[in-house]
């Protein structure tokens, strides 16, 4: 291991600094003793469920849509899958407001498509399909882009191998390329089950901030600081135990990458 310059080592530090005291300055300011009464209360466990049964619905349909479209992404030619990896990481770059905005000009009442589900009766926006489909806008990137790497990585001379022995390709698909891509699927599902948890900004334009039907964990955190909905004591174990998550999801993905074939 080659030594770090000692010039490095103090913008470094600092750096660490960046990301490390915001959290520890968290730990400090929670009261320990009113974390079980803070998170049991009727608010927190209200908004604690409605996002992990709306994250996880995320993350299923992500799965639905995310593993085919990474799977066309890796076999697409060189000017296609770069158009196409484009448009998939947008959301990761558009500031998560504009993202509300977007689905609202797409789903909203006088949206592209909102005048023709009104007219059969469905209406999205505000309700907790809304929270559904801002964290899919949101999360289904993180997903795609782990899959497609595993996939390119894989490369295809197995599938060429199940083909030549007469294997449809959907037969292909599912007995060899999900399971040789099984690493990457449970990467990218973690990774777009914790986006889709800490979804704010896309989730308040779009879904609103109703109690029980779309306050999530993140609008309840907000909301407790804005005055209303829950107390700031409340707030700050919620904020924490998004802090638990993310720590869970990088001990998850530490395990996969040390477990995986080298």
């Amino acid at each position: 291991m080659s030594p770090v310059p000692g010039l490095l080592v103090v913008p470094a530090a600092i750096g660490i600094a960046v990301l490390a005291l915001p959290l520890v300055a968290l730990l400090l300011r929670l009261d320990w003793s009113a974390v079980p009464e803070a998170v049991t209360s009727p608010a927190a466990v209200q908004a604690l469920s409605l996002s992990l049964a709306t994250a996880g619905v995320a993350t299923v349909c992500c799965l639905l849509l995310g593993i085919p479209l990474a799977l066309v992404i890796a076999r697409a030619g060189r000017r296609t899958a770069a158009v196409l990896r484009a448009l998939v990481t947008l959301p990761l770059v558009l500031p998560p407001l504009v993202g509300g905005i977007a689905l609202l000009a797409l789903l909203g009442r006088t949206g592209l498509f909102g005048e023709s589900l009104a007219l059969l009766g469905v209406r999205l926006p505000f309700t907790t399909a809304a929270v559904v489909i801002a964290q899919v806008f949101v999360a289904l990137p993180f997903l795609v882009i782990s899959v497609e790497g595993s996939m390119r990585a894989v490369g295809t001379r197995f599938e060429a191998v199940g083909a030549g022995l007469g294997a449809s390709p959907l037969t292909v698909f599912r007995r060899l390329t999900l399971p040789l891509v099984g690493p990457g699927v449970l990467a990218g599902t973690v990774l777009c089950f914790a986006r889709a948890l800490g979804e704010f900004g896309a989730t308040a334009l779009f879904a609103g901030n109703t109690a029980g039907v779309t306050r999530t964990m993140p609008l309840a955190i907000y909301t407790a600081f804005n005055g209303a909905g829950v107390s700031e004591d409340t707030a700050i174990a919620l904020s924490l135990m998004l802090v638990a998550v993310a720590i869970a999801v990088l001990l998850v993905m530490r395990g996969w990458r040390e477990d995986a074939p080298r």
